[in-house]
């Protein structure tokens, strides 16, 4: 049976996390993951082309789009721990669930962002808590 997002939101409650519903997800991330990664590599080839630079203006510019390009990298690996971590959860049975409370996270919020790890009202009570007291 071929699983769309449609028959996702359609699904009942009792569905949840059903064997076709995680191997929705496990496709969903392993594309994902293998997207992030080809970034990664492209990104990396980018930096290692150094053009020949005259001027110091030159410089200037090559270094900040190093910098940026270097963000990038950093970026997409911050998201294939993120995938790993979610696939892992697949494994454990545990994904979909949130780890603080073991609420549903939600079809709809994982479809929007497949590796979540929280439901909603726990994310914005750690969002809330990082703008009062700093990131932990």
């Amino acid at each position: 049976m071929a699983v769309t997002e449609e028959w996702l939101t359609l699904a009942s409650d009792e569905e949840y996390m059903n064997a076709n519903q995680l191997a929705f997800f496990r496709d969903r991330l392993l594309k994902l993951r293998g997207e992030s990664l080809l970034t990664i590599e492209a990104t990396q080839h980018s930096l290692v082309q150094r053009p020949e630079l005259d001027d110091s203006a030159e410089l200037a510019q090559y270094e900040e789009e190093s910098w940026l390009t270097l963000r990038i990298i950093e970026r997409e690996a911050k998201l294939v721990k993120k995938i790993d971590s979610a696939l892992a959860r697949i494994r454990r049975g545990a994904y979909g669930y949130c780890l603080a409370s073991g609420e549903p996270i939600g079809i709809q919020r994982l479809l929007a962002r497949p590796t979540a790890e929280y439901c909603a009202e726990v994310k914005t009570q750690i969002e809330e808590q990082e703008k009062h007291y700093g990131k932990r």
